[in-house]
């Protein structure tokens, strides 16, 4: 993400909470290096949005309950929930993701609310 946006982090602060030292770790690697849990990470702190999004599109492609650190589909839950700014800045992302989870025969039931909510947000971008 540094290179691609052109910012660079300073170290995290001493004291820094795992969180923080996680994201700072994370964000210096190439995007095409960056797992599910790596994304859910950034995506989950809306940092780099418009390069993350379609990526995570693709991991989701092929796996949309794919897994990261938390359970199964915390990557789909994680970029379901992202607002309409962020969705606006990556419309194809948006609706190649509406037709991944429209194919799913089987949402678990904790991620039906935001399949719903994203169905309807992005029906409107």
């Amino acid at each position: 993400m540094e290179e691609i946006e052109g910012d660079r982090w300073p170290d995290p602060p001493a004291g820094a909470t795992r969180l923080t030292a996680a994201v700072h770790a994370v964000r210096r690697r190439p995007v095409s290096a960056l797992g599910p849990e790596d994304l859910r990470l950034l995506i989950r702190q809306n940092i780099g949005l418009p390069h993350l999004l379609p990526r995570a599109v693709d991991v989701l492609r092929a796996d949309p309950l794919v897994e990261g650190d938390l359970y199964e589909g915390d990557l789909l839950s994680t970029v379901l929930t992202r607002d309409r700014a962020a969705w606006a800045g990556a419309p194809q992302a948006a609706r190649a993701l509406r037709l991944i989870v429209a194919a799913m025969d089987d949402v678990p039931p904790c991620l039906q609310g935001e399949v719903d909510d994203f169905l309807a947000l992005s029906a409107r971008l």
